[in-house]
C-alpha cells in the first residue's frame, strides 16, 4: 500500500478513534497499577529495533517475552487486559508507528527483540525488508496459534503476494477476525 494511503488512514483512524482510545486508556489506568501504554522493544524494517506502543493488558510485572512463552499467560492479563486482547483494542495505539512510518497497515507483525528464532527465519527469507504491519496474512491465518515456521512461511507468502488489492483483501478479512475474536490464545 502506498505510503500516503497509509498515512491518511491512520490519521483518519487517530480522529475517528480518538475518544475510544482515551476511554480505553482511562479503563486500563483506573483497573490495574502502572501506565495505560506499555512501550515494546521490537524489530522492524530492515531489522532495526524501535518502540512499539500497545494499551497494556499484561502486569507491569510481566516478564518480556512472547505471551505464548509464559506460563498461564492469563494469570499475567490485567482485569480488562482479556477483553482488550480479544477485541484488539490493544493496538489502537499502534497507529501512531504508522504515521512515523516504523510500520504499516499491512505487514509482517513486528516481532519482539527477543525473539531471535523468528528474526532469523524471516531474514532468510528476506521479510526483514518490509516495514512491520497492524494486521498482515499470518495475523489472520493464526496470529498466537501458528508456530514459528508456520508464522513465517505466511510471512514469506506475503512478500511474494504483496499488492495493493491483497493488502485490501487482509484488512477485510482482520476486521472479520477482531469482530469475531477468533486466533488469540489470551
Amino acid at each position: 500500500m502506498p505510503r500516503a494511503v497509509e498515512f491518511v488512514l491512520a490519521l483518519l483512524g487517530v480522529l475517528i478513534f480518538a475518544l475510544p482510545m482515551m476511554l480505553v486508556a482511562l479503563a486500563v489506568r483506573l483497573t490495574s497499577p502502572g501506565p495505560a501504554l506499555y512501550w515494546s522493544d521490537r524489530i522492524g524494517h530492515d531489522n532495526l529495533v524501535f518502540a512499539m506502543p500497545k494499551f497494556r493488558s499484561m502486569r507491569i510485572d510481566t516478564p518480556a517475552v512472547a505471551t505464548h512463552l509464559l506460563t498461564d499467560g492469563r494469570s499475567w492479563l490485567t482485569p480488562i487486559g482479556g477483553l482488550l486482547r480479544r477485541s484488539s483494542l490493544d493496538e489502537m495505539p499502534q497507529l501512531w508507528c504508522i504515521l512515523t512510518g516504523k510500520m504499516s497497515i499491512v505487514g509482517p507483525r513486528p516481532a519482539l527483540f527477543n525473539q531471535h528464532d523468528l528474526v532469523k527465519a524471516r531474514t532468510q527469507w528476506g521479510v526483514e525488508r518490509l516495514r512491520p504491519g497492524l494486521t498482515g496474512w499470518a495475523q489472520i491465518n493464526g496470529r498466537d496459534e501458528l508456530s514459528i515456521p508456520d508464522k513465517v512461511a505466511m510471512d514469506v507468502e506475503y512478500l511474494r503476494r504483496r499488492s495493493f488489492g491483497f493488502d485490501l483483501w487482509i484488512i477485510w478479512l482482520t476486521a472479520v477476525k477482531v469482530v469475531s475474536g477468533k486466533g488469540v490464545s489470551h
